[in-house]
């Protein structure tokens, strides 16, 4: 049976900083290969605890690079919005938090794009218990999301704009 390949969805500046992100990572793997080097040619005993960190760590930025690669591989740019005024992928929305009364502006973004640093405005994923309530809605609802840690708080949707 063939598998379908998921499909990521991502804002163009979501895709550049995971490019980045692999730059990164790939200068990472470059530097932990050439210390694993110098580590097994001045190690007597294979034993040696810095050879298995360097091991550790080399295999671990393998994995991080493997993901990133497959991530931008299977990635779709937004590129069209419905533009009916409801929250969806790329949507950078206002919320009131109606318990302190703050105001916050996030963007709306897929789970690997909200896992990547940096970015202009904070981002929500759209599998997080926040994202998954927003999605769908419009300037003046009002919603509740149950925290991790049991707590409610209520948001209210103040504009969502593209």
């Amino acid at each position: 049976m063939v598998q379908a390949i998921r499909q990521v969805k991502l804002t163009r500046e979501g895709y550049a900083r995971l490019e980045r992100a692999l730059e990164h990572e790939q200068a990472r793997l470059a530097e932990a290969t050439r210390i694993l080097r110098e580590q097994m040619e001045t190690s007597a005993d294979n034993e040696d605890t810095g050879l298995e960190d360097a091991k550790r760590e080399k295999q671990g930025i393998e994995a991080r690079i493997e993901e990133l690669e497959d991530t931008l591989a299977r990635a779709v740019l937004i590129e069209e919005h419905e533009h009916d005024g409801r929250v969806e992928l790329g949507a950078i929305v206002t919320l009131t938090n109606e318990t302190t009364g703050k105001d916050m502006r996030v963007q709306v973004v897929s789970a690997p794009e909200a896992a990547v640093l940096g970015g202009s405005l904070p981002r929500i994923s759209e599998d997080s218990p926040v994202g998954k309530e927003l999605m769908g809605r419009k300037a003046g609802e009002a919603f509740a999301v149950t925290l991790d840690n049991g707590r409610q708080v209520k948001y209210r949707v103040q504009g969502v704009e593209f």
